[in-house]
């Protein structure tokens, strides 16, 4: 007896329902908002904050991954566009998963090495006045009072980073077990 049915997979029996397939499956997977930061110091340690003309606290550099656009992509490109600035940011430091809260699905927020400034980086920075109302190096006893705390919790572990070879992961500014 012979069996006469097609056991090759469906992208190679039948490329249009395959396409229909990943369409279908694309539609209904979920779909994260992510956020890309930037730990930038200056040559004293201290770190970088921003304060937003759109939300009372004071913030990490960063922002809003687009569609189809690379974290670390976003990253760069959110500091050039907020601080005037070129940075090639380098390893990931902190993936900080953010539960459902108000109006706001979960979310991933990520934060990337930005390395250390000298003087002259420090002094090019120009701020879009669009968006910033300041900037400041802050030590971390000055950023832990102007942060939220959950924000300031993703900078601590990512300063922690910053001089190891860790990655943290936190759960709503929490870290896990590594």
């Amino acid at each position: 007896m012979t069996d006469n049915s097609d056991d090759r997979p469906l992208y190679e029996r039948d490329p249009v329902a395959w396409q229909a397939y990943l369409a279908e499956g694309n539609a209904k997977q979920a779909r994260k908002r992510v956020g890309a930061d930037v730990l930038i110091r200056d040559e004293q340690g201290n770190v970088l904050l921003v304060n937003p003309r759109y939300k009372p606290d004071w913030d990490i550099p960063g922002g809003m991954v687009e569609a189809n656009e690379a974290p670390h992509q976003a990253a760069e490109r959110e500091v050039q566009e907020e601080l005037s600035i070129y940075l090639q940011v380098g390893r990931l430091l902190v993936v900080d998963w953010v539960a459902p809260h108000g109006p706001w699905d979960d979310s991933l927020m990520l934060i990337f090495d930005g390395g250390i400034l000298d003087g002259d980086r420090v002094s090019a920075i120009r701020l879009a006045e669009s968006e910033l109302l300041a900037h400041s190096f802050s030590s971390a006893d000055s950023a832990k009072a102007l942060l939220r705390p959950y924000v300031w919790s993703r900078l601590k572990h990512a300063i922690a980073a910053a001089t190891t070879e860790n990655c943290y992961y936190l759960l709503n500014g929490v870290a896990t077990a590594q």
